[in-house]
């Protein structure tokens, strides 16, 4: 990052006036340096959402929502979904580097290693009603880690974030799966050290003591690419919620169930289940027309979920990847005559043709096919969000890891527009 220029703010009165560096990436747009701007005018910027504030700098995601582009560490999401599986994804963004042969060895006996999770953690589980959602049990595991890895817990050590990294992508499967289990009223089942990482949770979540787990090599891909299409989105309100808790020096594990909670929002990791109870409302490709004219009415509050996207303003690159997942999980399950999936894939062929929606750019984004995925994977649409949280774990962890060694990090502290009382005077509650 480098001082590119400057820029002058300037009011019709001269009363505030100030000079500010202009920064420049490596790709993507200028950023305007305004860390000195309340010292020197007395004034702060106001941005609802921080829509065009840059809170920190990062060398992990770049996305251009304009020309549809997402890079991992500058490798392109089209490629690494080809060509990767989510183990080398997994230290590609822990490490800036895709592994070797021999590194992709040791990372992968570190992970499979630490998938158990402490006996006594179970019990956590037993505290919730059979019913709760696993969202809420998955908060209250993942929160309790840093009680059974304590001693390691120095943010300022390398080994031990690194180890506490290792511990979380390792155990998350494990922690996500027994949380559907328990809802489901079926025993835990454990971690096998000769599986891989996602044939490991598709056993945790499908396998039952009573007979053999048969593994679809189609289906395991699928949801490796899942989970590859969603570990990591630059800033999102998740990740910025990781960094903002890290900031204040919290634990890893403790930053990362602050992310989890706000993945929960329906805004945010709520839009694949979102996109399947829309298509339930729908009930019938003869409805169609009828939801797709509620759509374009201006006066009509529903939308199609699934739809447009607020970063890009083309097709979601994500989105082209998971829609060929999509097909083939569709085709290798035998499902295109399902009534569900039937409807689903009459009204992306409906929006991909109308000129209203190629006109808006609403094209489908990732959220609409891999809830459709994920439903024809068997997994229940209560576990959509809690799949979500597995994959970007290590989005949040690299985000952590690279926040603690950025000397120029700061705790987060917000400014704010305060629109309330002026000063007054408390008057005794007789006279009031």
């Amino acid at each position: 990052m480098t001082n590119h220029n400057q820029v002058t703010i300037r009011n019709e009165d001269d009363r505030i006036s100030c000079d500010l560096p202009v920064l420049q990436g490596t790709i993507g747009p200028d950023v305007i340096d305004i860390r000195t701007l309340y010292r020197d005018t007395g004034v702060f910027t106001y941005d609802p959402g921080f829509t065009s504030t840059a809170s920190c700098s990062s060398k992990i995601t770049f996305i251009d929502g304009d020309k549809g582009i997402l890079l991992y560490r500058g490798y392109p999401i089209e490629q690494l979904a080809e060509k990767c599986d989510f183990m080398e994804v997994c230290y590609l963004l822990l490490h800036d580097e895709l592994p070797n042969g021999r590194q992709m060895q040791e990372f992968v006996n570190d992970i499979t290693y630490h998938t158990m999770v402490h006996d006594q953690l179970t019990d956590f589980y037993k505290g919730f009603r059979r019913d709760a959602h696993p969202m809420a049990t998955i908060v209250a595991v993942v929160g309790a880690l840093s009680a059974f890895y304590h001693h390691e817990l120095d943010i300022r050590c390398p080994i031990d974030r690194n180890l506490s990294a290792i511990r979380l992508i390792a155990k998350m499967p494990t922690i996500v799966a027994m949380s559907h289990k328990y809802s489901s009223g079926m025993p835990f089942m454990y971690p096998q050290n000769k599986l891989g990482y996602v044939e490991n949770f598709m056993y945790m979540m499908h396998a039952t003591p009573c007979e053999d787990y048969v593994q679809n090599p189609i289906l395991v891909r699928a949801m490796d690419r899942i989970l590859i299409l969603h570990a990591d989105h630059e800033q999102n309100a998740s990740t910025s919620t990781v960094r903002l808790a890290g900031s204040s020096g919290a634990n890893p594990y403790a930053c990362i169930t602050s992310g989890i909670a706000c993945l929960w929002g329906a805004a945010h990791g709520g839009a694949n289940e979102a996109v399947l109870r829309m298509l339930l409302e729908i009930g019938d490709v003869s409805r169609i027309g009828e939801f797709i004219d509620k759509a374009k009415d201006k006066n009509d509050p529903f939308r199609l979920m699934g739809f447009g996207h607020r970063v890009y303003k083309n097709y979601d690159p994500r989105a082209k990847l998971m829609r060929e997942t999509c097909h083939e999980v569709l085709n290798e399950l035998g499902l295109h005559d399902d009534p569900l999936f039937k409807l689903a894939l009459e009204l992306e062929r409906i929006a991909l043709e109308d000129e209203y929606f190629i006109e808006k750019k609403l094209y489908p984004n990732v959220d609409f096919y891999s809830g459709i995925v994920m439903r024809a994977l068997g997994i229940p649409t209560v576990m959509f969000t809690a799949i979500f949280a597995m994959a970007r774990s290590i989005g949040w962890i690299a985000h952590w890891d690279e926040m603690i060694s950025d000397d120029e990090q700061k705790i987060g502290r917000p400014r704010q527009l305060y629109k309330g009382h002026t000063q007054r005077d408390v008057v005794s509650i007789s006279a009031r």
